[in-house]
């Protein structure tokens, strides 16, 4: 976990230039695609995916170096062609992982995030989800695992493969010509996000769109069909973490209400957005049947919600990175309860970003808590984080006084 903390100490620089690249090109062409909360929440979902990542928040079903030791039947040298041969492989898996959790209610509950931004930026690239806690992945890398591929070398290029996405979520790129036919580009990743009806569930690939060529899955942009973004059951919410198991809550209430024991255990494994007919009617839901008519999240705030939002964004960011950089000296332990501060902090703001009436107690509670915790976990291990962390709390007191007083018809 350290090697990736590390490498995200550069990613993470990275994406921020990229995507202040995309929002300045978007003032100066007249076509900004950024909107501030949606992008605030964006942002913070990145962070708390990060987190996720970093503490190795997952439970493995199945190992790779397992797989590979009960398939392999053949070993490929340590050279060019092994690379690319793992990249193939982690690309193909990519493509069957990613059409399972199109196409399997239970399963959609951990990309959803990833759809869920009404708008298409490369802040929506950093959507990713923390739902994602059952390790199954090895499945799809049964090919690697039969070519005898180490597992060092997937460890190597499984996040090269995954930033590899970061760039073609755009919409300022127009179609690229013969690279249509190799890679996946902007305008296939545009018509992936959209809730258009010949777009859904379609362009499924990570790198290379021949996997959606092969199996039926491809659909250019077309020019009289702009793409619609977001998810057909609108999230309606900034909270990453809402987000990330609110189609989840959603099953486990439909098991609840409906009344055929068949349809409580089935509906988990039914194809995505599928329900009981009993509960249909008795607990309706909205649905976009007429994408022109998509009405995007947008409760209305004060300018001072904004700045308080985009400080705690900041904030956060560096504390992670903090974090990150001191993340080889922490304990097990020590980085778990930072990181759950962290979760807590991200969950605060972006429910006070929606006005929730509970937010402004939970944002007094988690401070509270967090200056307990950190002056127990981090006040002898890491002084410099101990102390920058305490004046974030400071500031955020201040800040959530602040806000009451300045928000108080809105909160």
């Amino acid at each position: 976990m350290e090697a990736y903390a590390n490498a995200l100490l550069i990613a993470i620089p990275s994406f921020m230039v990229l995507m202040l690249t995309e929002l300045i090109y978007g003032y100066a062409t007249g076509k900004q695609t950024y909107v501030f909360m949606d992008t605030i929440s964006s942002l913070s979902s990145g962070l708390t995916n990060i987190l996720k990542d970093t503490l190795g928040l997952v439970v493995i079903l199945i190992s790779y170096p397992w797989l590979s030791q009960q398939l392999a039947i053949t070993q490929i040298e340590v050279d060019l062609w092994l690379y690319l041969a793992a990249f193939i492989c982690i690309d193909f898996a990519s493509y069957w992982s990613h059409r399972l959790n199109h196409k399997i209610n239970f399963f959609w509950n951990q990309h959803i995030i990833h759809h869920s931004s009404e708008e298409f930026n490369m802040a929506c690239a950093l959507r990713q989800s923390i739902s994602n806690i059952l390790g199954y992945g090895a499945l799809f890398m049964v090919p690697a695992a039969v070519l005898g591929i180490p597992q060092d070398v997937i460890s190597i290029l499984a996040p090269l493969h995954l930033f590899g996405q970061f760039w073609y979520h755009t919409q300022h790129i127009g179609k690229l010509g013969w690279l249509e036919y190799i890679i996946v580009t902007p305008s296939q990743h545009r018509v992936h996000h959209a809730i258009n009806p010949i777009y859904i569930d379609k362009n499924l690939s990570a790198i290379f769109c021949v996997w959606d060529r092969m199996f039926g899955t491809f659909q250019q942009e077309l020019d009289d069909e702009p793409p619609v973004y977001g998810v057909l059951k609108p999230v309606q919410s900034w909270n990453p973490l809402w987000i990330n198991f609110q189609h989840l809550w959603g099953l486990a209430l439909d098991a609840w209400h409906t009344k055929r024991w068949r349809d409580k255990f089935r509906l988990w494994l039914m194809p995505t957005g599928w329900r009981p007919e009993d509960v249909k009617q008795s607990h309706p839901k909205t649905v976009i049947t007429d994408v022109t008519q998509q009405q995007k999240y947008a409760p209305l705030y004060n300018r001072s919600l904004a700045y308080w939002a985009f400080f705690h964004f900041c904030a956060t960011m560096g504390l992670l990175l903090l974090m990150l950089y001191h993340f080889g000296d922490l304990s097990s332990f020590h980085a778990t309860a930072i990181g759950l501060c962290l979760f807590a902090a991200i969950f605060g703001y972006t429910s006070v970003m929606d006005q929730y009436k509970w937010s402004i107690g939970f944002e007094w509670f988690r401070i509270a808590i967090s200056f307990v915790v950190l002056q127990w976990v981090l006040s002898t291990i890491s002084p410099i984080l101990y102390w920058v962390w305490m004046v974030y709390l400071i500031i955020s007191s201040l800040a959530l006084a602040y806000i009451m007083w300045r928000e108080s018809k809105l909160i």
